[in-house]
């Protein structure tokens, strides 16, 4: 490796480790400081060990490192990038920046990241190495194993600077200078324990080693799992209301105030994880009860809270893609989705009973067919009278015939010949496959009264005339508003023109008044009509839809980027809801908010529900109101024969001066 002498500088070693030879000392050649080759070997030993593999980056604030060159010469590695920077990188433009740590901790691809840092010059540049760490994001790789050389004057300084809050695993070989014992026994190693110290960061004195003994230490200090008992650490986590994931009641009024957790997902959550990793939460309403919003790059309310690393954990929130840019995110629960909340089927208009049992289109088909079939006998009859001569059929004759085959009190047969009594015989056929078919399912639609269909998703709304829909305000926000101001579905656009805001009351007095529905988030519509809009039989005015609109991809916990503990909190949530205790604990979460709020609520406001609400399961027993539609088929048929009558009346008037007169002209001839 080449480099170029530029004053104050640090160095970069960016490589990947594709295999180690054995370390040993005696290896070693050249003119070389011995404190180099002792301490470059035990690192040798490190990356033998577990870095194998893995994205290693060098950082020294030396030209000239002993540790660099001892590591170089006895690993056999693949190097990516070497990177020179001036003392005043730090200054210039991003570009610059950006080119310089492109590639730096390797890509999407790297699974194992690994940080050696030299610090055992005494040019005072500590300093820019960690502004260069900084900049390069080591902060946000909690998994990054660090082993850091140096004078054991700076041990605390270095493994508690804030650059490596996030470290798992941190080791410091302490070189003692000057040299005053055997070369074998002069390096100390320490490790940095996350909390180690009543749940505070702390160093730890783990050997004084030597190239013999420190390999048996080295399993330990990369494989001890830091997260089985966080110490009583506490953790700042920020929060809003929702039932059934948070509930809470405020400590005071001030914004930001501590806040006392009622029985939610959220508590449920909390307790099992502090009680798991001996750890407690410091719980605060969010200051804006948002969970934020985006402004030149900057986020409001919990992420922006998370951005800041003013917090630990927030929730509850949906994850979105600019989110994750600045947090990470936890599925802690089953998302909620929308319903859409109308009034409950209703029976269907009694009058029309009668022609329910056949769709339109069969109606239509069957009056064509009787035109149809009418013309046919009359043509077929036709023609046999013009070729035999014989007695013909008159049109209103045949049409009649179909009519009452159809009705099974068909006239005569009026057809005269073999063809036309084939043409009979087959319409009788279609007559008795159609009335057996209206007669059962007749039967059917009086036995089990027909209802409306109820909207079950956005297009059933659409469909509807003069149909309208709302939703709460507060709902209208975060996830749910980037979800409709940002779909591409005409459809979606036209329910999201055409939403309007209401208030939960003055949506379910619209909803009662018919015409319209409520968009609402299905957990919270559910405890909301089972406690204040249902009979003690459960029995409600309201209908939620079945299907159910997914609008969020999940929903959960929001933590700080980089945040050690991230894999933990995710893996015990993963158990719990794996073994279904997170979609227990919902539904048993609602069960009791309902029965809680049916308890405190006045027995008046149930009572009103009660007497309104039909009972589907009571007998019905046919009367005037079921089979109206035969009676004002009856006063139709009653006035079409009137009318004709007065059209067979005004006929024969202007048809009688006619014959009389023809009658006469006869007599005087």
């Amino acid at each position: 490796v080449m480099m170029m002498p530029l004053g104050y500088h640090i160095v970069v070693l960016a490589a990947t480790v594709m295999s180690a030879a054995h370390v040993i000392s005696q290896e070693m050649g050249g003119p070389v400081e011995p404190v180099g080759v002792d301490v470059g070997v035990m690192v040798g030993q490190v990356v033998e060990h577990h870095f194998t593999g893995c994205h290693l980056v060098l950082f020294t604030t030396t030209q000239h490192s002993h540790v660099f060159s001892s590591i170089i010469r006895l690993m056999s590695v693949s190097v990516e990038a070497i990177v020179v920077a001036e003392a005043g990188w730090v200054s210039q433009d991003q570009l610059t920046q950006d080119h310089l740590l492109k590639g730096l901790w390797g890509d999407t691809r790297t699974a194992c990241r690994a940080l050696i840092l030299d610090v055992t010059t005494s040019n005072n540049n500590t300093h820019l190495t960690f502004r260069l760490a900084e900049a390069a994001g080591l902060w946000k790789m909690p998994e990054t194993r660090v082993v850091v050389v140096g004078g054991t004057e700076e041990v605390e300084g270095i493994l508690l600077h804030n650059n490596f809050r996030n470290i798992v695993h941190a080791l410091y070989l302490a070189v003692h200078f000057p040299l005053q014992t055997p070369p074998l026994e002069r390096v100390w190693v320490y490790r940095r324990c996350l909390y180690c110290n009543n749940g505070e960061a702390d160093v730890q004195l783990i050997c004084k080693c030597n190239i013999t003994s420190f390999p048996q230490y080295v399993d330990y200090l990369f494989y001890h799992e830091p997260f089985h008992n966080f110490m009583g650490h506490k953790m700042l986590f920020s929060t809003v209301p929702y039932f059934p994931y948070m509930d809470y009641t405020r400590d005071s009024e001030e914004p930001g105030t501590k806040v006392t957790v009622k029985d939610s997902l959220d508590a449920r959550l909390l307790s099992t994880i502090a009680t798991k990793l001996n750890i407690s939460f410091e719980i605060r309403e969010q200051p804006e009860r948002s969970r934020g919003l985006q402004k030149d790059g900057r986020f409001s309310g919990m992420v922006g809270q998370l951005q800041r690393e003013e917090i630990d954990v927030s929730g509850p929130m949906a994850t979105l893609a600019e989110r994750i840019r600045v947090m990470e995110f936890l599925s802690a629960y089953q998302v909620d989705v929308m319903s859409i909340v109308s009034l409950k089927p209703t029976p269907l208009p009694q009058h029309l009973s009668l022609i329910r049992p056949f769709a339109g289109e069969l109606w239509l088909a069957l009056l064509m067919s009787v035109v149809a079939w009418g013309a046919t006998l009359w043509i077929l009859q036709r023609a046999w009278w013009f070729v035999a001569r014989d007695r013909g059929v008159q049109f209103n004759t045949a049409l009649l015939y179909g009519w009452g085959a159809l009705l099974e009190q068909p006239p005569p047969d009026p057809s005269i010949n073999i063809s036309g009594q084939v043409l009979v015989g087959w319409w009788l056929v279609f007559c008795l496959v159609i009335t057996t078919g209206f007669r059962s399912s007749l039967i059917a639609h009086l036995t089990v009264q027909g209802k409306s269909h109820p909207p079950e998703d956005f297009e059933d709304l659409l469909a509807r005339n003069n149909w309208k829909w709302g939703i709460e305000p507060w709902l209208l926000s975060g996830g749910v508003l980037l979800y409709f101001s940002r779909h591409t579905d005409p459809v979606v656009k036209q329910i999201y023109r055409e939403t309007e805001t209401v208030s939960l009351a003055e949506a379910l007095q619209k909803v009662k008044g018919g015409g319209y529905s409520f968009l609402a988030v299905n957990f919270k519509i559910e405890v909301e009509l089972a406690s204040y809009h249902a009979d003690n039989y459960g029995q409600s005015p309201f209908y939620i839809s079945k299907k159910g609109l997914v609008l969020l991809a999940a929903f959960g916990w929001g933590f700080r980027k980089g945040a050690p503990f991230y894999q933990r909190f995710r893996q015990l949530v993963l158990q719990l809801e794996d073994c279904g205790i997170i979609p227990y604990w919902t539904e048993e979460l609602q069960a009791q908010r309902v029965k809680e709020n049916r308890a405190a609520a006045a027995m008046v406001t149930r009572a009103s529900v009660e007497n309104t609400l039909p009972d589907d399961n009571a007998e019905v027993i046919l009367g005037l109101n079921h089979l109206q539609g035969v009676f004002y088929l009856l006063f139709l048929g009653s006035f079409l024969s009137i009318l004709t009558l007065l059209a067979e009346n005004i006929n024969h008037i202007h048809s009688s001066p006619q014959a009389n007169n023809n009658c006469s002209g006869k007599q005087e001839k």
